[in-house]
């Protein structure tokens, strides 16, 4: 059985719009689909934005979805447990469960605030990215006020989560934002839900030197399955593309997978949602590419990450 550790997904938030389950949906994932991988992690993402929730306050939001993920956590106790670090996982599979871990998909779901990021930290949220996006107090976007880098709260609040042992993520962040965390982290740090600028150029895809220094920094990438990101008309083999322009870069160790589940409009011809995944790795098989390299993107890596830094 294929071993399978993603690194984002909007599941929690198509739940808690929709009221789906994490046990069976229509969406791109849920727990009844991933039984056919081996091992099986999931960073679910609470996630909210201004424009869908107008006048809510976001905080609100992370505190709501948070509850919700705890109740469906609850009700699927038999098939999956919450997970803080690569021991815990490690446990949950002994266990013959699947293991999840807790993000949040832009600071403003915390305020940009120091102290709701510990109480995050303590309600088992494990990676944060700085944007969604919106431009926050942290830091311009991809999308917007894309100049403006890390503000001195940006700069703490990055601190902050070496500090706590949190995985800072980096996409949707301005590439000046970028430049700004691999200057004062000084851990290794993730692009969960990113492709290569190189292959097909939108900003919120990594330049080269953006991945190379991701492998400098010990980090991962993982290759994002939406469409709007991969290139026109994409399918299996546009996908092997991304990986293999950040494989020519000396990433063999800094690549994983972040498919944006539900997170998404349209993913590559082939590919239907996370129960496709195996597709992806028989065809790099097929390719000759090794196992061990092909376990490394779908497992490996990103576990390393989580081992390293994600141990408080």
């Amino acid at each position: 059985m294929i071993d399978l550790f993603d690194g984002h997904c909007d599941t929690i938030l198509k739940c808690y719009l929709e009221g789906m389950s994490m046990c069976r949906s229509p969406g791109h994932l849920d727990l009844e689909r991933t039984r056919k991988f081996g091992r099986y992690a999931q960073f679910f993402a609470a996630f909210g934005s201004p424009e869908d929730m107008p006048g809510r306050a976001l905080w609100e939001v992370f505190l709501e979805e948070a509850a919700l993920l705890q109740r469906e956590l609850e009700a699927n106790s038999d098939r999956v447990a919450l997970c803080r670090t690569g021991a815990e996982a490690e446990a949950a599979f002994q266990a013959g469960k699947a293991a999840a871990f807790f993000s949040a998909e832009g600071a403003e779901l915390l305020d940009c605030d120091l102290e709701k990021l510990r109480i995050a930290h303590k309600m088992g949220v494990r990676a944060v990215n700085l944007t969604w996006n919106h431009p926050n107090a942290l830091s311009g976007t991809n999308a917007k006020e894309q100049d403006r880098g890390l503000s001195e709260q940006g700069r703490a609040f990055v601190r902050e989560m070496d500090a706590l042992g949190m995985l800072v993520d980096v996409s949707h962040l301005s590439d000046p934002g970028f430049w700004d965390v691999i200057e004062v982290s000084t851990r290794p740090i993730i692009a969960t839900h990113s492709n290569s600028r190189s292959v097909f150029f939108d900003t919120r895809n990594l330049t080269d030197a953006q991945f190379t220094a991701i492998i400098k920094k010990n980090g991962v990438a993982g290759l994002n399955m939406y469409a709007g990101f991969l290139g026109e008309a994409p399918g299996i083999d546009t996908v092997i593309a991304h990986l293999e322009r950040f494989l020519s870069l000396g990433g063999e160790r800094n690549v994983a997978l972040g498919g944006d589940w539900d997170g998404c409009t349209r993913l590559p011809e082939g590919i239907g949602g996370i129960q496709d995944m195996d597709k992806l790795y028989e065809a790099l098989l097929r390719r000759n590419y090794s196992e061990e390299l092909v376990r490394g993107l779908f497992y490996t890596n990103l576990m390393r990450v989580v081992n390293e830094v994600c141990n408080m």
